[in-house]
């Protein structure tokens, strides 16, 4: 795989996450009762809670799309 290569993957591989945190994002704010009932069929958990592990995990998808994701995205474009 050459650098190109690998540069074009990471970027497409953004892209697609940036995608899905957005589609994660939208969802959770357009249909959060219909999300919150259907998951508390599964568990017990309260709203409130709901909301803070989908937060965390927005949080967390955002951080990971930055780290493994752009961030060598960018390293490869500085160096080609």
């Amino acid at each position: 795989m050459t650098i190109e290569q690998l540069t074009s993957f990471l970027g497409w591989c953004a892209i697609i996450n940036i995608g899905l945190l957005l589609w994660w994002f939208i969802f959770i704010t357009i249909a959060h009762d219909w999300t919150y009932r259907l998951h508390s069929k599964w568990f017990y958990i309260s709203n409130e809670r709901f909301d803070a592990i989908h937060y965390c995990g927005i949080a967390l998808f955002k951080i990971s799309i930055l780290l493994f994701n752009i961030t060598p995205y960018l390293a490869l474009r500085i160096i080609t």
